[in-house]
């Protein structure tokens, strides 16, 4: 908003000297606060009028102007003698454009407990119908969009950089305690088999849509964007942030990216329970082949010791890849390291991260969602608005191409239709979204095979997009 000032001052003294505290030109609300921060620049001038223009003659002009992250204030101000009274009369006119936000960027506890409120919202949403369809990311970046752009919040905060900096890579060991490889290869039986053709299916679908859907209007971010959402259509959400961080792509992108796959997802996700109406349920309600240390529902309360714990061991995994990658400066991939780090831990000592796990990604699905609401408030509405259906086209294609190789490919490799449709569910969606089609479905047998197939692909998808993008569609 914007408001207007004009001020009179006057000076008995016919011969006048401007005041040194020109603060007397500021509005009130200048006068405290961040608003002195930005150094105030006096710009003098000399511009006589003539006598038969006017009765006043002008000795000197100045301006004023300032700026802030918060607000831009300019003011003219024209010192005018007038020759009959010889008062000298100090005419201000100003104007202060007001930007800034409810909770300014330096309320640190206001912007968290935005930030907090906005992802337990999300979660909250996936109780009820809309929010169930579209999930509790698509949620809460949508909540944080709309509240950085009607001015809730601020665009730009210390506390977002410090959730990408340090929350984000807490994230990702906390997600992957239970990535044991050598469990989870064999577990997964034929259904890893279909996987991995699923993951083949999304890469080629990805050249496919590339070539199809040109995204010329993202300039260098185009190929980035590709790399960041196959990463996403093999394992997950959480390689999707990985890979945009990597690749330096730009928040209105990341954001515009994750509004267009959450689309894409639930219409695909549709389209699979279609494709599974006519399968019928398992005879047993138990699964028969449950992986020792792998808990489908459990009803454990957390605890706060192995909560700690799994805290202090991510943390120090972090601690070690940031002074790995400083060491040899390799600069982007502090996720991709903390990645591989959690992975080879975790399959060297499976009995102590797996009691970690159930802690570890409670905790991952909570700072989850507050990187996503600040993905939201750091985007601009128009520019969501101008790039998503460029890559909701994109997306939509990809996925329609990795669901036409995994089942025509899958039928000639004789894989169970079943199977083909929980591999491809895991790659989209991860295992969460496997686990709970399983579940849904009566395919017990398949339960923990789905979501070790998921945490699978969350463990290679973060390599392979990089990898691709910068091999393959940088140069395409």
């Amino acid at each position: 908003m914007a408001a207007s000032y004009s001020t009179l001052l006057y000076f008995p003294s016919p011969s006048f000297s401007p005041p040194t505290p020109f603060s007397l030109l500021l509005p009130p609300s200048l006068l405290q606060g961040p608003f002195l921060s930005s150094r105030l620049n006096l710009l003098p001038f000399s511009s006589p009028l003539k006598s038969k223009q006017t009765p006043c003659s002008l000795n000197t002009s100045y301006f004023i102007h300032t700026t802030s992250p918060h607000c831009c204030y300019h003011s003219s101000c024209n010192f005018i003698k007038n020759p009959k009274s010889g008062r000298s009369t100090l005419v201000v006119r100003s104007q202060f454009k007001l930007n800034c936000p409810v909770i300014s960027p330096d309320d640190q506890w206001g912007t968290w407990a935005a930030l907090l409120s906005i992802g337990a919202f999300g979660l909250w949403s996936e109780k009820t119908k809309i929010g169930s369809m579209v999930s509790a990311a698509l949620v809460s970046i949508l909540v944080g969009l709309a509240a950085s752009n009607l001015r809730i919040i601020p665009y730009e905060a210390p506390a977002y950089s410090t959730v990408l900096e340090f929350l984000l890579p807490l994230t990702v060991p906390l997600l992957l305690f239970r990535a044991n490889l050598s469990r989870m290869i064999p577990s997964t039986g034929r259904l890893l088999l279909a996987f991995l053709l699923g993951t083949v299916a999304t890469v080629v679908g990805t050249m496919v849509a590339f070539l199809l859907v040109p995204m010329p209007s993202l300039g260098q971010d185009g190929w980035k964007i590709a790399a960041a959402l196959m990463g996403s259509y093999i394992g997950g959400a959480v390689n999707y942030i990985a890979i945009s961080e990597a690749l330096g792509i730009s928040p209105s992108i990341v954001a515009a990216g994750v509004a267009a796959d959450n689309v894409v997802c639930a219409i695909y996700f549709m389209v699979l329970f279609a494709l599974a109406s006519n399968i019928p349920r398992e005879a047993s309600k138990s699964p028969t082949d449950v992986l020792a240390g792998i808990e489908i529902h459990s009803g454990r309360k957390l605890l706060p010791l192995p909560t700690a714990t799994a805290i202090v061991v991510s943390f120090a995994i972090c601690k070690f890849v940031i002074c790995f990658t400083d060491w040899f400066g390799i600069q982007g991939w502090v996720l991709p390291g903390v990645t591989a780090v959690v992975i080879i831990l975790a399959t060297l000592f499976p009995a102590l991260f797996g009691h970690l796990a159930l802690p570890g990604e409670a905790m991952s699905l909570i700072l989850m969602q507050v990187f996503f609401a600040v993905i939201g408030a750091s985007g601009s509405i128009w520019n969501v608005i101008n790039t998503a259906p460029s890559i909701f086209l994109f997306a939509f294609v990809q996925v329609a191409v990795h669901l036409a190789i995994i089942l025509g490919l899958g039928k000639l490799l004789d894989i169970e239709l079943k199977q083909l449709l929980l591999a491809s569910n895991a790659n989209i969606g991860g295992p969460t979204t496997a686990c709970g089609m399983a579940t849904a479905k009566g395919w017990d047998s398949l339960v923990v095979p789905g979501i070790l197939a998921g945490i699978f692909g969350i463990s290679i998808a973060t390599f392979l997009g990089i990898g691709f993008g910068v091999a393959v569609l940088k140069h395409m």
